[in-house]
């Protein structure tokens, strides 16, 4: 074979290589039930084509879904079986992203992805949202991933739409229905963007000491002496960190640094009248309290920095009082931080707070 010939094959087994490769690619066609999207507010999926303001238009929730079509079928009760759960629409299951959190039947659902699905029936469906994704309809699908199950009446309209729709109505600036539309019904989903966040069990619970103890129960006390003696005068309100085996003092509280004299917010204590503490007359009023702990003694701070939540930011020159008080050990370790009163006469009390195996005395001298 001559050198001619050589190219000639070789141009040939590359063109066949390619015309086989070719032949292996299969494109896909258009899907009958084609991908489609539907955003709130509408305008904010072309934002970028706004002008002004409108240009910063948020996108509060956008859903992706497949838009099967009737063909002449009946729908619901024969396609979709009633019910059952139908993924909301063909293909993959239908998805849904909240940009913010919102509130749907009573729950609160957070900033994300997440599929959406409806057990179907005649007079309503129950639309369910789930964290579990990248699922092709409803088969297999981990039912302990649903955050929601809302009941939601179905309504009939009088025109029958031959492509299933999902699109949204506003309500008012805090709220918006999502709408689900296919032959001649209709179901509506309310959606509240202002969404009620309630906290589980707080790990450092809030507590709260009293000066004298009976008059937090003032409403029991039946005589008018002893009334007058129940008279507040001190009040700290404060979280509660537990010792959990932990060392306390020189590792999770660092010896030179502030402390807030507790847990999450800014420890309160409240004078009712006025008081003396470490030689320095303090109004009545509410004031936050800082502890900086040191090995022997702790050098404390009455400020006005409240509300805050904890030292962060504290401005020195909202400090009113300060007092060195010196450390002591507690007769038995103490698992949660504790703050009680101790009268020493009728014009002065102790403050003690006392954690772990540590505990110090704050005196407050009355008026």
């Amino acid at each position: 074979m001559n050198l001619k010939s050589t190219f000639l094959l070789l141009a040939l087994v590359f063109i066949s290589s390619q015309m086989v490769t070719g032949q292996e690619l299969e494109f896909p066609s258009m899907d009958k039930s084609p991908m489609d999207a539907a955003t709130y507010p509408g305008n904010a999926a072309w934002r970028n084509y706004l002008k002004g303001d409108d240009k910063n238009t948020p996108l509060k929730i956008r859903v992706r879904y497949c838009r099967p079509k009737k063909n002449d079928r009946e729908i619901f009760g024969k396609l979709v079986p009633y019910g059952e759960t139908w993924r909301l629409g063909a293909n993959e299951a239908t998805e849904v992203f909240f940009n913010a959190p919102v509130e749907i039947g009573g729950t609160f659902i957070n900033t994300g992805y997440y599929t959406m699905f409806a057990e179907v029936h005649p007079s309503h469906w129950i639309i369910k949202i789930s964290t579990e994704t990248n699922i092709a309809g409803t088969s297999n699908r981990d039912e302990t991933q649903d955050i929601v199950s809302v009941k939601v009446p179905v309504t009939n309209v009088s025109n029958s739409r031959e492509s299933f729709t999902v699109g949204f109505q506003r309500v008012d600036d805090e709220s918006c229905n999502m709408v689900f539309e296919w032959d001649r019904t209709r179901t509506v989903l309310p959606i509240s963007f202002n969404p009620v966040s309630l906290s589980g069990d707080d790990k450092s619970p809030m507590d709260l000491a009293q000066y004298p103890a009976n008059s937090r129960f003032r409403n029991f006390i039946e005589t008018e002496e002893e009334l007058a003696e129940a008279d507040p005068k001190i009040r700290v309100v404060y979280g509660r960190p537990q010792k959990k085996g932990r060392t306390i003092f020189g590792e999770l509280l660092k010896y030179g640094e502030v402390w807030r004299v507790g847990a999450n917010e800014t420890t309160e204590i409240t004078f009712y009248e006025d008081v003396k503490i470490g030689g320095t007359d303090v109004k009545a009023g509410r004031y936050g309290i800082n502890a900086m702990v040191n090995a022997d003694n702790w050098e404390i701070v009455i400020h006005k920095n409240i509300p805050s939540w904890g030292t962060f930011g504290h401005d020195d020159e909202k400090n009113v009082a300060k007092v060195s008080v010196p450390v002591s050990k507690t007769p038995k370790e103490i698992e949660e931080l504790a703050i009680l009163f101790e009268k020493k006469d009728d014009k002065n009390v102790d403050m003690i707070i006392a954690w772990d195996t540590t505990m110090v005395r704050m005196p407050v001298e009355l008026k």
